[in-house]
């Protein structure tokens, strides 16, 4: 069992917990409570939000399933591609939108970070 996969699929799904149980309540929402939001906009970011779900649950899946049950590390490597860039749109979106979001506000990014590694890692075993 290549452990650094395990962990990069415990973060993973740690991460979509945070990201269904916190972000919910804080990000989804306060989206659909939004009366200056046309319902166009405002829904299709809200599916968005649950694509985002969905993304970070499967990636879950890719790092879990070689790390438990065995089989190829190919579906570690599309996981880790996956966290990777998440990481840099998230990094690169603070950092360089004209928003000027410091990371306190945007850290979401930098969560995919030791995931990234941890899977790129794993897979060389």
């Amino acid at each position: 069992m290549a452990y650094p996969i395990l962990a990069a699929g415990g973060l993973s799904a740690i991460i979509t917990l945070i990201h269904v149980f916190m972000g919910g309540p804080e990000v989804a929402r306060p989206l659909l409570a939004s009366g200056d939001l046309k319902k166009q906009p405002k829904y299709v970011a809200y599916y968005c939000w649950h694509l985002v779900t969905i993304s970070i649950g499967l990636m879950s899946l890719l790092f879990l399933w070689p790390a438990l049950w065995g089989g190829s590390n190919d579906l570690a490597i599309m996981g880790s591609v996956m966290a990777a860039l998440f990481a840099l749109w998230g990094i690169g979106l603070g950092q360089f939108s004209k928003a000027d979001l410091a990371f306190i506000d945007l850290p979401q990014g930098w969560l995919f970070v030791p995931i990234a590694v941890l899977g790129f890692w794993g897979s060389l075993f």
